[in-house]
């Protein structure tokens, strides 16, 4: 089984309430392959939220406690964004995924690069929050751009 973003499969969960709907990876959902998650909902957020980015570094320096995930007006909501990651983590240990497809340049969900934590579109290479820890986990995650290469080849 796979998980994917709930976002990429056409659920209006993204931060500004649309989505991001790639019928390709919706189809893997659509024949019973894969499940949705959004790690953003499962860490306490709703429906629309403020944009947030990471600032100073990526998930994975989240993760290590060196750098912080903000919403655009500045409240710190690390905390949640790791509650998400953690939940998604439980959910791919539940159903025995060892594949997931993340939605890219999220602060959660980024898989190779993410928003530069300044607000103003620039993006580095680095990986959201739960990317870095479904990967320390051993758990393969991919973004919507690379996720043929990665799933259907493998």
């Amino acid at each position: 089984m796979i998980l994917i973003s709930s976002c990429l499969v056409g659920l209006k969960v993204r931060y500004n309430g649309t989505d991001s709907i790639d019928e390709r990876i919706q189809k893997l959902v659509l024949e019973n392959k894969a499940l949705t998650v959004c790690p953003e909902l499962m860490g306490g957020f709703s429906t629309p939220r403020e944009p947030a980015e990471i600032v100073d570094g990526d998930g994975e320096d989240v993760l290590d406690g060196r750098a912080r995930v903000v919403e655009i007006s500045g409240r710190d909501v690390t905390e949640l964004y790791l509650k998400g990651a953690y939940a998604t983590l439980h959910k791919a240990l539940e159903i025995g995924a060892t594949k997931v497809v993340l939605k890219e340049y999220s602060p959660s969900c980024g898989s190779a690069m993410i928003y530069n934590g300044d607000f103003n579109g620039t993006k580095l290479g680095g990986v959201g929050v739960t990317t870095a820890l479904l990967r320390r986990n051993g758990i393969v995650v991919c973004s919507e751009e690379d996720f043929l290469e990665l799933f259907l080849h493998t």
